[in-house]
């Protein structure tokens, strides 16, 4: 007589546990929504093994067949994850060496008490990269979005103002609402100015977004260099880290005109 199938209490604690960190994730800290949707989906698989072992004792070969079927997917879709993620970090160092006229500065969510951690990191990696080439020229890029209370260019500007980044050197492009037209909107600026549209472009954002914004860049036409303004918050590198491989397989599917 087989012995029927005896539930075990600590899978589901864990799935309580998941639900619990996607609730926290979600609701209580601004920025790590991607986090908690990575919570929701261990759960998920938690919960798809657990609930197929319990099956299995009565529906034996339809529930091989679908966890054979289901394992086959994740792991062929972990591995295309960790393959871009490694792209991803490869990418991330940037090559801040290389000699450009003009950099773009990418810009980043502002709150009502003011710059994103996202964005100050953005600020200070410029103010760096500027203070070490005092010939380059920045394009501050980013437009109003409807629950930011000014445009990231402006905030941009101001707090390289305060750290004493010559304010000749900071033009405002504050139109833009997504990288791409980050990199359109910046050239056109830079062509207005000049008359002259650059072949090579700087590109200042956080490290995780480097290899993204060279495929904007790419489809710019232009030669794309990547200068890293590094993420200080070490939850917040990890939640972008993960959240860029989707950021980089939406650009792959749906094209270049999206963010």
């Amino acid at each position: 007589m087989k012995e029927k199938t005896a539930f075990r209490p600590l899978p589901w604690l864990v799935c309580a546990l998941l639900v619990l960190a996607a609730f926290v994730l979600r609701f209580l800290l601004p920025g790590y929504s991607f986090s908690a949707l990575v919570c929701c989906c261990l759960m998920g698989i938690i919960a798809f093994y657990e609930i197929t072992r319990m099956l299995r004792e009565k529906h034996l070969k339809p529930v091989k067949l679908l966890r054979r079927i289901f394992t086959t997917c994740l792991v062929i879709g972990l591995l295309v994850v960790g393959a871009t993620e490694a792209v991803i970090i490869r990418c991330s160092f940037g090559t801040p060496e290389e000699p450009v006229d003009y950099v773009v500065v990418l810009g980043a969510k502002i709150r009502d008490s003011g710059p994103s951690a996202s964005l100050w990191d953005r600020i200070h990696g410029a103010y760096d990269y500027l203070s070490a080439h005092p010939d380059v020229t920045a394009v501050l890029s980013g437009g109003q979005g409807s629950d930011e209370p000014i445009p990231e260019a402006q905030a941009m500007y101001d707090e390289l103002v305060k750290l004493g980044i010559d304010e000749n050197r900071l033009w405002m492009e504050d139109q833009a609402t997504s990288t791409w037209e980050n990199l359109n909107f910046s050239l056109d600026l830079i062509e207005a100015k000049t008359g002259v549209r650059p072949e090579t472009l700087g590109v200042i954002s956080s490290e995780y977004h480097l290899f993204r914004s060279s495929l904007f860049a790419k489809k710019c036409g232009v030669d794309f260099v990547g200068i890293p303004a590094k993420t200080t918050q070490p939850g917040q590198r990890i939640n972008h880290f993960m959240r860029e491989v989707a950021g980089v397989w939406h650009f792959l599917i749906l094209g270049g005109q999206y963010d």
